[in-house]
């Protein structure tokens, strides 16, 4: 009898007896673990048979169309949660299931007012049930045009995970994500920064003096999305993680 170790290497799941373990876990019955197998068999992400994904120590709730959070991503997490002071007003936009306000929320101690924003009402399904336990809102909606009047200018830490792939790349990505990971949460336009520079462009309008946005770019990219940031007025850096291979550029609101 074939087992699901062996089903799962078949398919080229490098890590076959993990994810054998965590489909049994997640099964409520024989059927439903057979479901699953099979699911995965067929391509689909673990994250979205199993319905979550590990992020930052969280368990991120995910599903079928929704965009997975990346371990790299966690990198921007550390970065803002140096700069999150208890109480501070922290902003997920382009938050897919809302996993990187989750994380920030969830390790600043006496917690921090959260709001998440996306386009996509499938991707908020699950980021209303990952930022309720910090009392997040959630928001729907083209990047700020989601957002309540009453949020400009108070935001302390704006974080963006935004897409950044060039559309002419999409095809080269793993099928994973090609064919079971949203469009829109994938293609950033010719060069992959058109929506960098439209969050560029008025960030400076709904941070706080002396706030900071955080975004994460590919070191190729990195150069002009810093060009973005500073065009629309912030004072940037770029920081690096060569263990999660992961870029960050920060800009931070000018102070008067």
């Amino acid at each position: 009898m074939v087992t699901i170790v062996e089903r799962l290497r078949a398919a080229g799941c490098v890590f076959a007896e993990e994810e054998a373990d965590l489909l049994v876990a997640a099964a409520t019955d024989d059927g439903h673990l057979a479901g699953m197998v099979a699911r995965r068999v067929a391509g689909e992400p673990l994250e979205h048979v199993v319905g979550w994904a590990e992020f930052c120590g969280l368990r991120i709730e995910v599903g079928e169309g929704a965009f997975v959070p990346r371990r790299r991503t966690e990198f921007l997490v550390q970065e803002a949660l140096g700069l999150a002071r208890p109480g501070a007003v922290v902003l997920d936009l382009c938050c897919g299931v809302g996993a990187l306000g989750a994380a920030v929320a969830a390790q600043v101690p006496g917690g921090v007012e959260l709001h998440a924003a996306d386009i996509d009402p499938g991707a908020l399904a699950y980021a209303r049930r990952n930022v309720a336990p910090y009392a997040g809102s959630v928001w729907e909606g083209d990047l700020y045009g989601a957002l309540p009047a009453g949020l400009r200018g108070r935001v302390d830490v704006l974080v963006v995970n935004a897409p950044y792939v060039p559309t002419g790349e999409i095809g080269l990505m793993p099928s994973e994500a090609r064919d079971h990971e949203p469009l829109v949460s994938l293609d950033g336009g010719a060069d992959g920064l058109d929506v960098h520079r439209r969050i560029a462009a008025d960030a400076a309008r709904w941070l706080v003096p002396g706030g900071h946005l955080l975004i994460e770019t590919s070191a190729r990219q990195s150069p002009v999305t810093a060009s973005a940031l500073t065009a629309g007025g912030l004072a940037v850096r770029a920081v690096t993680s060569e263990e999660l291979y992961a870029t960050v550029v920060i800009g931070r609101a000018s102070v008067g």
